[in-house]
Protein backbone atom coordinates (compact mmCIF):
# COMPACT_ATOMS: atom_id res chain seq x y z
CA UNK A 1 0.00 0.00 0.00
CA UNK A 2 1.69 3.35 -0.90
CA UNK A 3 2.41 5.75 2.22
CA UNK A 4 1.63 9.20 1.62
CA UNK A 5 4.59 11.21 1.52
CA UNK A 6 3.90 14.52 4.03
CA UNK A 7 2.98 11.50 6.47
CA UNK A 8 6.31 9.59 5.27
CA UNK A 9 7.82 13.50 6.09
CA UNK A 10 6.08 13.59 9.29
CA UNK A 11 7.17 10.31 10.70
CA UNK A 12 10.59 10.60 9.59
CA UNK A 13 11.04 14.06 11.51
CA UNK A 14 9.36 12.88 14.48
CA UNK A 15 11.82 10.04 14.43
CA UNK A 16 14.67 12.72 14.02
CA UNK A 17 12.81 14.57 16.37
CA UNK A 18 12.82 11.40 19.24
CA UNK A 19 16.70 10.13 18.45
CA UNK A 20 17.47 13.78 19.13
CA UNK A 21 15.81 14.21 22.38
CA UNK A 22 17.22 10.26 23.53
CA UNK A 23 20.34 11.38 22.87
CA UNK A 24 20.37 15.08 24.79
CA UNK A 25 22.42 15.60 27.98
CA UNK A 26 20.68 15.16 30.65
CA UNK A 27 20.58 14.39 34.56
CA UNK A 28 18.25 11.96 36.42
CA UNK A 29 17.86 11.71 40.22
CA UNK A 30 17.60 8.47 40.99
CA UNK A 31 15.32 8.07 43.85
CA UNK A 32 15.89 6.93 47.31
CA UNK A 33 13.62 3.60 47.99
CA UNK A 34 11.08 6.21 49.70
CA UNK A 35 14.74 6.18 52.37
CA UNK A 36 16.10 9.58 53.30
CA UNK A 37 18.94 9.51 51.09
CA UNK A 38 21.25 7.66 48.33
CA UNK A 39 24.16 7.04 47.16
CA UNK A 40 25.19 6.00 43.83
CA UNK A 41 28.41 3.80 43.97
CA UNK A 42 28.92 2.13 40.44
CA UNK A 43 27.55 2.06 36.47
CA UNK A 44 28.08 -0.64 34.27
CA UNK A 45 30.05 -0.22 30.87
CA UNK A 46 27.35 0.78 29.11
CA UNK A 47 25.52 2.96 31.39
CA UNK A 48 22.52 1.09 31.81
CA UNK A 49 22.88 -0.11 34.90
CA UNK A 50 23.81 1.36 38.11
CA UNK A 51 23.69 0.52 41.89
CA UNK A 52 24.60 1.90 45.25
CA UNK A 53 22.38 2.08 48.70
CA UNK A 54 20.22 4.31 50.23
CA UNK A 55 19.56 5.30 53.98
CA UNK A 56 16.25 5.06 55.81
CA UNK A 57 15.99 7.77 59.25
CA UNK A 58 17.67 5.47 61.27
CA UNK A 59 20.92 4.92 58.91
CA UNK A 60 20.65 1.91 58.40
CA UNK A 61 21.68 1.18 54.28
CA UNK A 62 19.54 -0.85 51.67
CA UNK A 63 21.44 -2.09 48.28
CA UNK A 64 19.61 -1.02 45.05
CA UNK A 65 20.13 -1.90 41.63
CA UNK A 66 18.63 0.65 38.93
CA UNK A 67 17.94 0.02 36.03
CA UNK A 68 15.47 1.76 33.30
CA UNK A 69 14.07 4.24 35.39
CA UNK A 70 13.46 1.58 38.41
CA UNK A 71 15.31 1.56 41.22
CA UNK A 72 14.96 -2.24 43.03
CA UNK A 73 16.44 -3.23 46.34
CA UNK A 74 18.41 -6.23 46.52
CA UNK A 75 17.15 -7.97 49.94
CA UNK A 76 19.85 -9.74 51.73
CA UNK A 77 18.68 -13.04 53.48
CA UNK A 78 17.40 -12.65 56.77
CA UNK A 79 16.51 -8.72 55.79
CA UNK A 80 19.80 -7.60 57.02
CA UNK A 81 21.21 -4.06 55.92
CA UNK A 82 23.37 -3.88 52.76
CA UNK A 83 25.06 -2.23 50.53
CA UNK A 84 26.11 -2.53 46.51
CA UNK A 85 29.86 -1.62 45.98
CA UNK A 86 30.32 -2.34 42.52
CA UNK A 87 28.77 -3.88 39.08
CA UNK A 88 30.12 -5.96 36.76
CA UNK A 89 31.26 -4.37 33.56
CA UNK A 90 27.98 -6.37 31.44
CA UNK A 91 25.77 -5.21 34.60
CA UNK A 92 24.60 -9.10 35.48
CA UNK A 93 26.60 -9.14 39.04
CA UNK A 94 26.17 -6.82 41.90
CA UNK A 95 28.88 -7.17 44.50
CA UNK A 96 28.74 -5.00 48.47
CA UNK A 97 27.93 -6.63 52.05
CA UNK A 98 25.61 -7.65 53.91
CA UNK A 99 25.70 -5.63 57.86
CA UNK A 100 24.09 -7.30 60.44
CA UNK A 101 22.70 -6.10 64.07
CA UNK A 102 26.03 -6.99 65.53
CA UNK A 103 27.85 -4.68 63.10
CA UNK A 104 29.78 -7.49 61.28
CA UNK A 105 29.72 -7.17 57.64
CA UNK A 106 29.72 -9.81 55.14
CA UNK A 107 31.19 -10.22 51.04
CA UNK A 108 28.17 -11.11 49.06
CA UNK A 109 27.54 -11.45 44.76
CA UNK A 110 23.90 -11.27 43.74
CA UNK A 111 22.54 -11.99 40.47
CA UNK A 112 18.88 -11.72 39.05
CA UNK A 113 19.36 -15.96 38.81
CA UNK A 114 21.20 -16.99 42.30
CA UNK A 115 20.25 -13.67 44.12
CA UNK A 116 22.44 -13.16 47.13
CA UNK A 117 25.68 -15.72 47.45
CA UNK A 118 27.82 -15.32 50.19
CA UNK A 119 31.64 -14.59 49.14
CA UNK A 120 33.48 -16.36 52.24
CA UNK A 121 36.55 -14.91 54.16
CA UNK A 122 40.16 -15.61 54.61
CA UNK A 123 39.79 -18.26 57.71
CA UNK A 124 37.79 -15.18 59.17
CA UNK A 125 34.16 -14.40 59.32
CA UNK A 126 34.17 -10.85 57.63
CA UNK A 127 34.73 -8.71 54.68
CA UNK A 128 33.33 -7.05 52.04
CA UNK A 129 32.88 -7.37 48.20
CA UNK A 130 34.22 -3.94 46.54
CA UNK A 131 34.64 -3.96 42.78
CA UNK A 132 34.09 -6.82 39.58
CA UNK A 133 35.63 -7.82 36.64
CA UNK A 134 33.69 -7.20 32.97
CA UNK A 135 31.44 -10.37 33.77
CA UNK A 136 32.07 -10.10 37.20
CA UNK A 137 34.25 -13.49 37.08
CA UNK A 138 36.85 -11.75 39.56
CA UNK A 139 35.66 -9.85 42.53
CA UNK A 140 37.75 -7.34 44.69
CA UNK A 141 37.59 -6.30 47.98
CA UNK A 142 38.80 -6.88 51.83
CA UNK A 143 38.41 -10.30 54.03
CA UNK A 144 39.47 -11.27 57.64
CA UNK A 145 42.02 -13.88 57.58
CA UNK A 146 42.37 -16.42 61.14
CA UNK A 147 44.70 -13.50 63.28
CA UNK A 148 41.34 -11.00 62.57
CA UNK A 149 43.31 -9.14 60.55
CA UNK A 150 41.71 -7.46 57.24
CA UNK A 151 43.40 -8.24 53.74
CA UNK A 152 43.23 -7.15 50.14
CA UNK A 153 41.49 -9.69 48.47
CA UNK A 154 39.69 -10.94 45.28
CA UNK A 155 37.65 -14.02 45.09
CA UNK A 156 37.15 -16.18 41.69
CA UNK A 157 34.36 -18.42 40.33
CA UNK A 158 35.04 -21.72 42.69
CA UNK A 159 38.49 -20.42 44.29
CA UNK A 160 37.12 -18.81 47.35
CA UNK A 161 38.84 -15.89 49.08
CA UNK A 162 42.36 -15.21 47.87
CA UNK A 163 44.29 -12.96 49.63
CA UNK A 164 46.62 -10.61 47.43
CA UNK A 165 50.11 -12.32 47.50
CA UNK A 166 53.21 -9.64 48.10
CA UNK A 167 50.99 -7.14 49.75
CA UNK A 168 51.51 -8.86 53.24
CA UNK A 169 50.28 -5.71 55.20
CA UNK A 170 45.88 -5.02 56.07
CA UNK A 171 44.21 -3.00 53.36
CA UNK A 172 41.57 -3.21 50.72
CA UNK A 173 41.32 -4.35 46.75
CA UNK A 174 38.77 -1.54 45.57
CA UNK A 175 38.91 -1.65 41.82
CA UNK A 176 39.95 -4.30 39.09
CA UNK A 177 40.53 -4.20 35.62
CA UNK A 178 38.17 -5.39 32.73
CA UNK A 179 39.71 -9.05 32.66
CA UNK A 180 40.36 -9.24 36.22
CA UNK A 181 44.12 -9.27 35.90
CA UNK A 182 45.46 -6.25 38.02
CA UNK A 183 44.21 -4.74 41.14
CA UNK A 184 44.47 -1.75 43.06
CA UNK A 185 43.74 -0.61 46.43
CA UNK A 186 45.76 0.54 49.26
CA UNK A 187 47.98 -1.45 51.92
CA UNK A 188 48.08 -0.51 55.37
CA UNK A 189 52.16 0.72 56.09
CA UNK A 190 54.38 1.85 58.88
CA UNK A 191 52.42 3.89 61.45
CA UNK A 192 48.94 3.56 59.55
CA UNK A 193 49.88 5.51 56.55
CA UNK A 194 47.94 4.12 53.50
CA UNK A 195 49.72 2.96 50.10
CA UNK A 196 48.12 3.01 46.93
CA UNK A 197 48.99 -0.37 44.73
CA UNK A 198 49.13 -2.47 41.94
CA UNK A 199 48.83 -6.32 41.65
CA UNK A 200 49.34 -8.92 39.21
CA UNK A 201 49.91 -12.04 39.63
CA UNK A 202 54.03 -11.49 38.55
CA UNK A 203 54.31 -7.98 40.45
CA UNK A 204 53.59 -5.41 42.93
CA UNK A 205 54.10 -2.13 42.90
CA UNK A 206 53.42 0.50 45.23
CA UNK A 207 52.76 3.77 43.71
CA UNK A 208 54.16 6.33 45.91
CA UNK A 209 52.97 9.59 47.17
CA UNK A 210 53.28 13.71 46.43
CA UNK A 211 56.26 13.51 49.42
CA UNK A 212 53.45 12.82 52.25
CA UNK A 213 52.47 10.46 54.46
CA UNK A 214 50.24 8.09 52.26
CA UNK A 215 47.83 7.40 49.08
CA UNK A 216 44.99 4.99 47.46
CA UNK A 217 44.03 3.84 44.63
CA UNK A 218 40.79 4.05 43.65
CA UNK A 219 40.23 2.89 40.01
CA UNK A 220 42.07 1.33 36.91
CA UNK A 221 41.38 1.98 33.48
CA UNK A 222 40.58 -1.59 31.28
CA UNK A 223 43.56 -2.89 30.57
CA UNK A 224 45.51 -2.19 33.62
CA UNK A 225 47.79 0.60 32.51
CA UNK A 226 46.44 3.48 34.23
CA UNK A 227 45.64 3.72 38.01
CA UNK A 228 43.55 6.74 39.45
CA UNK A 229 43.49 7.73 43.39
CA UNK A 230 44.77 10.68 45.80
CA UNK A 231 48.07 11.19 47.37
CA UNK A 232 49.28 13.12 49.91
CA UNK A 233 51.50 16.00 50.33
CA UNK A 234 53.52 17.38 53.09
CA UNK A 235 51.39 19.72 54.02
CA UNK A 236 48.21 17.17 54.46
CA UNK A 237 46.90 18.53 51.15
CA UNK A 238 45.73 15.48 49.20
CA UNK A 239 45.43 15.51 45.35
CA UNK A 240 44.03 13.30 42.99
CA UNK A 241 46.18 11.77 40.25
CA UNK A 242 46.65 9.86 37.63
CA UNK A 243 49.12 7.09 37.48
CA UNK A 244 51.34 4.74 34.50
CA UNK A 245 53.81 3.33 34.05
CA UNK A 246 55.90 5.58 32.54
CA UNK A 247 54.97 8.78 33.84
CA UNK A 248 54.37 7.81 37.36
CA UNK A 249 52.19 9.82 39.43
CA UNK A 250 50.94 12.58 37.82
CA UNK A 251 49.20 15.36 40.11
CA UNK A 252 45.74 16.24 38.22
CA UNK A 253 44.52 18.44 40.58
CA UNK A 254 43.82 21.57 38.75
CA UNK A 255 41.13 23.63 40.10
CA UNK A 256 42.94 26.57 42.49
CA UNK A 257 40.44 27.45 44.50
CA UNK A 258 40.23 23.54 46.41
CA UNK A 259 43.30 22.11 48.78
CA UNK A 260 41.59 18.65 47.99
CA UNK A 261 40.37 16.14 45.67
CA UNK A 262 39.79 12.74 45.15
CA UNK A 263 40.18 10.54 41.82
CA UNK A 264 37.35 7.35 42.02
CA UNK A 265 37.39 6.11 38.71
CA UNK A 266 38.54 6.56 35.44
CA UNK A 267 36.84 5.64 31.62
CA UNK A 268 37.77 2.29 29.79
CA UNK A 269 40.94 4.32 27.86
CA UNK A 270 42.05 6.19 31.00
CA UNK A 271 41.34 9.59 29.93
CA UNK A 272 38.20 10.46 31.78
CA UNK A 273 38.72 11.06 35.09
CA UNK A 274 35.84 11.85 37.50
CA UNK A 275 35.73 12.39 41.40
CA UNK A 276 35.72 14.94 44.24
CA UNK A 277 37.39 17.99 45.56
CA UNK A 278 37.21 20.23 48.64
CA UNK A 279 36.43 23.90 47.86
CA UNK A 280 38.24 26.26 50.27
CA UNK A 281 35.60 28.30 50.72
CA UNK A 282 32.78 25.79 50.28
CA UNK A 283 30.95 23.72 52.79
CA UNK A 284 30.91 20.07 51.02
CA UNK A 285 32.61 18.29 47.96
CA UNK A 286 31.77 19.16 44.75
CA UNK A 287 32.13 16.69 41.82
CA UNK A 288 34.70 16.95 39.31
CA UNK A 289 35.81 15.34 35.45
CA UNK A 290 39.17 15.55 34.47
CA UNK A 291 40.38 15.24 30.66
CA UNK A 292 43.91 15.61 28.99
CA UNK A 293 42.96 18.43 26.76
CA UNK A 294 40.77 20.34 29.69
CA UNK A 295 42.59 19.34 32.53
CA UNK A 296 39.45 19.55 35.76
CA UNK A 297 36.42 20.66 35.44
CA UNK A 298 33.46 21.01 38.32
CA UNK A 299 30.27 19.21 36.74
CA UNK A 300 28.27 21.77 38.52
CA UNK A 301 29.62 24.89 36.36
CA UNK A 302 29.83 22.66 32.94
CA UNK A 303 26.53 21.14 33.42
CA UNK A 304 24.40 24.48 35.14
CA UNK A 305 21.75 24.09 32.67
CA UNK A 306 20.98 21.09 34.09
CA UNK A 307 20.47 21.88 37.87
CA UNK A 308 17.46 22.90 39.51
CA UNK A 309 17.28 25.60 41.94
CA UNK A 310 18.86 24.09 44.93
CA UNK A 311 20.56 20.81 43.40
CA UNK A 312 24.09 20.10 43.06
CA UNK A 313 26.62 17.59 42.16
CA UNK A 314 28.98 16.46 45.24
CA UNK A 315 30.39 12.97 44.48
CA UNK A 316 31.53 11.85 41.21
CA UNK A 317 31.63 8.16 41.91
CA UNK A 318 31.74 6.01 38.93
CA UNK A 319 31.95 6.56 35.45
CA UNK A 320 31.11 4.47 32.27
CA UNK A 321 33.39 2.30 30.10
CA UNK A 322 32.91 5.51 27.31
CA UNK A 323 33.35 7.93 30.02
CA UNK A 324 29.52 9.43 28.60
CA UNK A 325 27.97 8.20 32.21
CA UNK A 326 28.76 9.26 35.18
CA UNK A 327 27.11 8.49 38.84
CA UNK A 328 27.46 9.77 42.41
CA UNK A 329 25.64 11.46 44.78
CA UNK A 330 24.15 14.93 45.33
CA UNK A 331 21.83 17.45 46.79
CA UNK A 332 18.12 17.70 44.46
CA UNK A 333 16.68 20.66 44.80
CA UNK A 334 13.45 19.63 43.95
CA UNK A 335 12.95 16.94 47.07
CA UNK A 336 15.98 18.22 49.22
CA UNK A 337 17.44 15.42 49.92
CA UNK A 338 20.70 13.76 48.92
CA UNK A 339 20.08 11.50 46.14
CA UNK A 340 21.73 9.41 43.60
CA UNK A 341 22.32 10.58 40.32
CA UNK A 342 23.23 9.55 36.56
CA UNK A 343 24.56 12.33 34.15
CA UNK A 344 24.36 11.49 30.64
CA UNK A 345 27.20 14.19 29.17
CA UNK A 346 26.88 13.41 25.41
CA UNK A 347 27.27 15.84 22.87
CA UNK A 348 25.89 15.30 19.20
CA UNK A 349 28.80 15.47 17.07
CA UNK A 350 29.09 17.58 14.02
CA UNK A 351 32.27 17.64 11.59
CA UNK A 352 33.54 20.77 11.03
CA UNK A 353 36.94 22.24 9.44
CA UNK A 354 39.61 21.88 12.64
CA UNK A 355 38.13 24.89 14.45
CA UNK A 356 38.36 22.92 17.56
CA UNK A 357 37.56 25.82 19.95
CA UNK A 358 34.60 27.56 17.76
CA UNK A 359 36.21 30.99 17.66
CA UNK A 360 36.40 31.39 14.38
CA UNK A 361 40.13 30.63 13.77
CA UNK A 362 42.42 27.73 13.10
CA UNK A 363 45.47 27.87 15.34
CA UNK A 364 47.25 26.54 17.58
CA UNK A 365 45.03 25.60 20.63
CA UNK A 366 42.78 23.69 18.10
CA UNK A 367 45.91 21.95 17.16
CA UNK A 368 46.71 21.31 20.59
CA UNK A 369 43.28 20.36 21.44
CA UNK A 370 43.58 17.57 19.56
CA UNK A 371 47.17 15.88 20.30
CA UNK A 372 46.33 16.44 23.90
CA UNK A 373 43.08 14.32 22.92
CA UNK A 374 44.73 12.39 20.68
CA UNK A 375 43.73 8.52 20.80
CA UNK A 376 40.49 8.84 22.70
CA UNK A 377 37.47 6.93 21.39
CA UNK A 378 33.38 6.39 21.51
CA UNK A 379 30.76 8.93 21.72
CA UNK A 380 30.62 12.34 23.22
CA UNK A 381 34.06 13.30 22.35
CA UNK A 382 33.54 16.69 21.38
CA UNK A 383 34.82 18.95 18.63
CA UNK A 384 37.94 17.67 19.02
CA UNK A 385 37.00 14.86 17.03
CA UNK A 386 36.30 16.35 14.35
CA UNK A 387 35.25 14.52 11.20
CA UNK A 388 32.59 12.33 14.05
CA UNK A 389 34.11 8.87 13.70
CA UNK A 390 34.35 8.45 17.48
CA UNK A 391 38.12 8.45 17.23
CA UNK A 392 40.72 11.43 17.74
CA UNK A 393 43.45 10.28 14.99
CA UNK A 394 45.46 11.20 12.27
CA UNK A 395 42.42 12.29 9.95
CA UNK A 396 41.61 15.11 12.80
CA UNK A 397 45.31 16.24 13.02
CA UNK A 398 45.22 16.90 9.01
CA UNK A 399 42.10 18.02 9.45
CA UNK A 400 43.71 21.15 11.68
CA UNK A 401 46.49 21.49 10.03
CA UNK A 402 45.33 21.83 6.51
CA UNK A 403 43.07 24.49 7.79
CA UNK A 404 45.64 26.25 9.96
CA UNK A 405 45.27 29.65 9.37
CA UNK A 406 41.28 30.08 8.63
CA UNK A 407 39.51 32.97 9.61
CA UNK A 408 42.64 34.29 11.79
Amino acid sequence: MATNSYIGKGVGLLLMLSVASAQAQTLTWLGTLNHQFSIASDISADGRVVVGFAYNHYSEPRAFRWENGVMTPIVPLGGARSEANGVSGDGNVVVGSVIYANGQRVPYRWTARDGVQFLGALGGSLGTALAASNDGSVIVGWAEDRQRQFLACRWRAGQGAQDLQGLGNSGQALSVSADGSVIVGYSIVGRGSLAAFRWTETEVQMLGTFGGGGSSAYGVSADGSIVVGSADYPNNKSHAFRWTEQGGLQDIHTLNNSSWSIARDVSDDGNIIVGQYYPTSGTFFRAFRWTPARGMEDLNIVYAHLLSNGSELLQAMAVSADGRFIVGVGSNGATGRREAFLLDTYVPCRAHDGDVDGNGCVDDADLLSVLFAFGQTGQGLGRVDTNCDAVVDDADLLNVLFNFGQGC
